[in-house]
């Protein structure tokens, strides 16, 4: 069976060694190179039907992983220091494939009255006024506050015994955080910020932007835009697709 997670941390480490190596290397072409001659040779199709396009389940999230690559601190450099670029990319090269792929995918948690605490899509969707999410990047911990979750914090709510509810719903994700730094190394930035706040862009630039300032996709939630040029994940795999079928 095919693992894909070994596989995208795999082909992570091979896109860092060429890029350190390689002059005028285009590595983001070569790694879409690479997803369309998998899908080529994996995938389930019909020659020029897009519709017809189909993943097995063992094969299902390895674009999703290579999409996040493509956006991560590995390949993107810009806005990191040459010493910043050799960290990231030596503790890719050295944890192993559970930390690899945290690396290249995150995990995002939230936190309600509505519902338990648990796992939710790494999308702007999943932001909303009245939640508190939990990103964990592998070397920043970002605990984001929703709109009115903040204004509730900044009003001291939690400090009124009459809303001990919003006490604990405050505790919960730090006390979470805590329990994931203990024991990480290199120890990572905990970063507390609240939605529309500076430090928003922590968790933003992480998330899968379904509605940017150009154009609101259907899985914007909540009002909430991301002001970027990167491609949602949803035309990601539309040009994927296309491109894998076409003859």
């Amino acid at each position: 069976s095919f693992d894909q997670e070994a596989s995208a941390a795999l082909m992570a480490r091979w896109a860092v060694h060429k890029a350190e190596t390689e002059e005028s290397f285009d590595i983001l072409r070569w790694l879409d190179r690479k997803l369309i001659q998998l899908c080529q040779k994996f995938a389930d199709f019909r020659k020029d039907d897009q519709n017809s396009f189909r993943l097995a389940p063992n094969f299902s999230i390895y674009p999703q992983f290579m999409f996040n690559l493509r956006r991560s601190q590995f390949l993107h450099v810009f806005g990191s220091s040459p010493d910043e670029t050799a960290f990231f990319r030596i503790y890719l090269l050295t944890e192993g494939v559970t930390n690899n792929t945290l690396m290249i995918q995150p995990s995002l948690l939230a936190y309600s009255f509505q519902h338990p605490p648990g796992p939710v899509l790494l999308d702007v969707s999943s932001i909303s006024p009245d939640r508190i999410l939990l990103l964990d990047t592998y070397f920043n911990i970002v605990v984001f506050h929703g709109e009115t979750i903040a204004e509730w914090r900044r009003q001291n709510y939690q400090d009124n015994p009459e809303y001990a509810s919003f006490k604990q719903l405050l505790e919960a994700p730090q006390a979470e955080a805590k329990e994931l730094m203990v024991d990480r190394f290199p120890f990572p930035r905990f970063v507390d910020c609240n939605q529309h706040g500076s430090q928003a862009r922590f968790l933003l630039s992480k998330v899968n932007p379904s509605s940017t300032h150009n154009q609101q996709g259907s899985m914007g939630g909540n009002g909430e835009i991301v002001q970027t040029d990167d491609v949602s994940f949803q035309t990601f795999m539309e040009y994927l697709q296309r491109l894998t079928v076409q003859s």
